[in-house]
């Protein structure tokens, strides 16, 4: 299925589409107030959920309930959406409880649990408030590696695999998987060459071992050729760097070895580990669900 495409007016007229999997991933180009509700009905109805992400004036974000203040949830997210780029984020909701959390981002910012635990089967967007958004939106899927970044990370260490991890390199003839390890305030996606026993991310110019980390598994994804900063929507979230950066999973040819990595938008590049360096190369693939 293809992600939807839309153009909110400043009207605070919901959109509603069908979305009964728990979650939904997004971005928003908007300079405040991205409104979405979460609806038993492709209408507003009571009960029904609404997150607003950078409303007052793009100062905060809140869940509200049946269009009913005091809001039950909000907390300050200062410059967290921008009329000039697209923004990232996922919501969720599970028996009652919804979190509202930033692309690559594994906790969330906002979160809230209701004892009534409504039946969640649409999902609207809008714009108000002097606002217009473009939003993309991804089709509603679920299970590993389905929308809002819903992959399974295990930890592991010192060379293991745990079942079912995800192969997505090659290594002089030997499977390479998919990992992301903390490393220097930063969590980087990088390679698991398992008779190396240990990992590898890329870093600050250097190919960096570590020997604790976590490996993708049960994941269906598939990988795309791409180029510089321009991530599909689809990406993959697979880190973050230590400045908060939303960090992705590549890979390329290198040497004669598919070598996994991260993707960097902010530089428009891939960074491989390989070789005692980071190196760093323009075209590669990128991983999506």
């Amino acid at each position: 299925m293809s992600n939807i495409e839309l153009f909110t007016e400043d009207k605070l007229e919901y959109s509603f589409f069908p979305n009964s999997s728990g979650c939904v991933q997004f971005r928003i180009k908007a300079p405040h107030d991205a409104h979405i509700a979460l609806s038993p009905e492709a209408a507003e109805v009571d009960p029904m959920y609404e997150i607003f992400i950078g409303g007052w004036g793009n100062s905060k974000s809140i869940i509200r309930k049946n269009r009913t203040k005091p809001d039950v949830a909000e907390t300050p997210t200062p410059n967290i959406l921008s009329a000039d780029e697209f923004r990232g984020f996922w919501i969720r909701w599970s028996n009652g409880t919804i979190t509202v959390g930033r692309e690559g981002d594994v906790t969330p910012f906002l979160s809230w649990s209701d004892r009534e635990n409504v039946r969640i089967e649409y999902i609207g967007i809008c714009t108000g408030w002097g606002a217009t958004g473009n939003w993309i939106v991804q089709p509603a899927t679920s299970g590993p590696g389905g929308a809002c970044g819903a992959q399974c990370w295990v930890a592991a260490s010192s060379g293991e695999v745990p079942p079912s991890g995800f192969a997505g390199g090659e290594d002089n003839g030997e499977s390479a998987y998919v990992i992301r390890a903390n490393f220097n305030g930063a969590l980087l996606p990088g390679k698991l060459v398992p008779s190396h026993r240990q990992a590898y991310v890329p870093w600050g110019g250097a190919e960096n071992p570590v020997t604790e980390y976590e490996v993708l598994c049960d994941f269906p994804g598939q990988w795309l050729a791409n180029s510089g900063s321009d991530i599909p929507p689809n990406a993959v979230p697979g880190g973050q760097s230590e400045d908060g950066e939303a960090l992705y999973i590549g890979r390329t040819v290198h040497d004669g070895c598919l070598t996994i990595g991260k993707v960097q938008p902010s530089h428009g590049v891939l960074y491989i580990p390989y070789g005692g360096q980071e190196l760093a190369f323009p075209d590669y693939e990128i991983l999506c669900s």
